[in-house]
């Protein structure tokens, strides 16, 4: 739990220095393994990213750990932001 700890709140950026959002929640496998980091989108990633913005509250989506480059003070990816365009919106259960 305590890498989950981590990760909350970090800035996410791509590679080529997008600001994507922040990461809010984590998502684990059964072996406690983690699959993919929740980040809510920025106004300008939902804008850039093309998502409807709800008229109250924000879109998160649900980045695979394989895009993640680095973890220090910022998350970088190893995407740009053109390719975050296919990744969808997380679903509440």
């Amino acid at each position: 739990m305590t890498e989950i700890t981590r990760l909350k709140g970090k800035m996410v950026i791509t590679k080529d220095a997008f600001n994507v959002g922040e990461i809010t929640e984590a998502d684990m496998d059964n072996n406690w393994k983690i699959t993919h980091v929740q980040i809510k989108l920025s106004k300008d990633a939902t804008k850039e990213l093309e998502f409807k913005k709800p008229y109250l509250g924000h879109i998160t989506i649900c980045l695979p750990v394989e895009y993640v480059r680095s973890i220090g003070d910022v998350i970088t990816l190893n995407k740009n932001r053109n390719e975050l365009k296919e990744i969808p919106e997380c679903k509440n259960d």
